[in-house]
């Protein structure tokens, strides 16, 4: 019964913990796949506030996503934003994009 209910607690703590984003996760996606048309990086996480990337972030980067899909300067993106890559790893891009606005106060590092 004992072994049973530490085997319970353990995966528990395993499911919660790997569940959470990761503000590194984000930046990877972020270097990864929006450097390539926002060339400034820092400046433009920085661009707006905390609030504005929330709602952006809402629904799974849903209103970020069709942003990119209306702009016609964006083609480059398309292909990325209606695929489930970009779905499946919104959590940790919404974590980076909000750790890092305008009115965070921090500064993320340039790797």
């Amino acid at each position: 019964m004992r072994k049973l209910v530490l085997i319970f607690l353990a995966l528990t703590v395993f499911t919660l913990t790997s569940s959470n984003a990761a503000i590194y996760k984000g930046q990877r996606v972020f270097v990864k796949q929006c450097i390539k048309c926002h060339d400034a990086g820092q400046n433009f996480v920085a661009k707006y506030k905390m609030r504005k990337w929330k709602k952006l972030m809402k629904k799974k980067g849903k209103p970020l996503s069709q942003l990119h899909l209306k702009n016609p300067k964006a083609k480059k993106s398309h292909k990325y934003f209606k695929s489930k890559k970009y779905f499946k790893k919104t959590k940790h891009l919404k974590q980076f994009l909000i750790e890092y606005a305008k009115d965070s106060g921090n500064v993320p590092a340039c790797n």
